[in-house]
């Protein structure tokens, strides 16, 4: 049973989600907490403050808000904290429906994790990648016609995936995906 502790700037929404005020009130990695600083996040969008946790908790979730929100960070922050950086092989994938959208979260996810030691690997059309690259890769960021090559060539392996993180869905779903 996971238990977490409130402090005074986490708050019950309607909705019974707790929210948090500062990324310092999350239990997230110490070095995670870094690069969110040094990237630019001050404080959590209403989404991150909502959405972060519950992700990191293992819930199923469907995050929706208006673009530029901050969903990238969310699914990006909660991602990088569920890593177990002793395990050297693929256990996040972040599916994104095009080359521009996956290139842009690739950079949010590299900026996030700059103080962690985590393999991140952009799975992404138009790019040459080496086996070992995509083999040691424990983030692969990807479109989705070049990680079902990836998967069918025994490069990627399913088998212990931790999270699947379908980004931008309705777009997916609309273009037959």
């Amino acid at each position: 049973m996971t238990s977490i502790s409130m402090s005074n700037t986490e708050t019950k929404n309607d909705e019974g989600l707790t929210t948090f005020e500062n990324f310092e009130d999350m239990p997230l990695k110490e070095n995670l907490l870094r690069g969110i600083l040094s990237y630019g996040f001050e404080k959590p969008s209403s989404v991150q403050a909502k959405g972060i946790m519950p992700v990191v908790q293992g819930n199923d979730c469907i995050i929706q808000a208006q673009s530029g929100c901050g969903k990238t960070g969310t699914f990006s922050i909660a991602s990088l904290q569920l890593v177990d950086p002793s395990k050297k092989y693929c256990q996040l994938i972040i599916l994104s429906p095009t080359r521009e959208i996956a290139d842009q979260t690739l950079i949010v996810v590299n900026n996030l994790a700059k103080y962690l030691d985590i393999n991140i690997c952009g799975v992404i059309g138009g790019k040459k990648l080496s086996n070992d690259e995509v083999a040691r890769a424990q983030i692969v960021v990807a479109t989705p016609g070049r990680v079902y090559d990836m998967i069918n060539r025994g490069m990627i392996r399913m088998d212990d995936l931790r999270l699947f993180v379908l980004d931008e869905a309705d777009q997916m779903l609309n273009k037959g995906f």
